[in-house]
């Protein structure tokens, strides 16, 4: 029981993390230059939730723009929304079903004190 709700404790912690990469995406979607983040989750030894995260350099579009009467090369962020929401949505729902495992473990806990008192 003990390892279950470990497992559960990691897997929020770790979805958490993902969430707040996936929102640091998003809110820098129009800042030029801005490279996404990417987290990514493992299996640890112990049946625990591990959280990587790794910077992604593919480039932006490039667009040019015009300071001081000459021609600036710029680039977007490389973030796409169109992968981004989805992921925030699939991380959202699993860090949603991990608490909610957490709570009926906790609920099964106390039913089981209260046979045993």
């Amino acid at each position: 029981m003990v390892a279950s709700v470990h497992s559960s404790i990691s897997a929020l912690q770790a979805f958490g993390r993902k969430l707040g990469v996936t929102a640091d995406n998003i809110a820098n979607v129009n800042t030029d230059g801005f490279k996404k983040n990417r987290a990514s989750l493992q299996e640890g030894l112990n049946g625990d939730v591990r959280v990587e995260i790794s910077r992604d350099d593919t480039p932006g579009h490039p667009y040019q723009v015009f300071e001081n009467d000459e021609r600036v090369e710029r680039e977007t962020s490389n973030v796409d929304l169109t992968e981004e929401i989805p992921n925030l949505m699939t991380a959202q729902r699993a860090y949603e079903a991990n608490l909610t495992a957490l709570q009926t473990q906790g609920k099964l806990l106390d039913s089981l004190l209260d046979i045993v008192s």
